[in-house]
């Protein structure tokens, strides 16, 4: 799988994250490393960096629900909206898949 193509994949499956759940980058990364041979939640992250302002990009999160860094308060907006639970700053582990 070239970058362009690993860079697609990533944003396809943030994508497929239905409303009112989350995803980890170290979670996507895992999904695709057979098909990719790539395994870095940090390349996610560049990715969505990058690349995730048209793809719901406040439904990855860090380990442990973490929101996305700079983003916080828009994220936590959104994903309350969708019916997110949280626990404290952090996403609730029941709402990550």
């Amino acid at each position: 799988m070239t970058p362009e193509e690993y860079t697609e994949a990533v944003l396809k499956m943030v994508e497929a994250i239905p409303p009112g759940r989350v995803m980890t980058y170290g979670a996507i990364a895992d999904a695709l490393a057979d098909e990719s041979g790539r395994n870095s939640a940090r390349r996610v992250g560049t990715i969505m960096a990058r690349h995730g302002g048209g793809v719901p990009w406040h439904r990855v999160v860090g380990a442990g629900g973490r929101l996305p860094p700079g983003h916080e308060n828009e994220a936590r907006r959104r994903l309350i909206a969708e019916g997110v639970p949280f626990r404290g700053d952090h996403v609730a582990t029941s709402a990550i898949n």
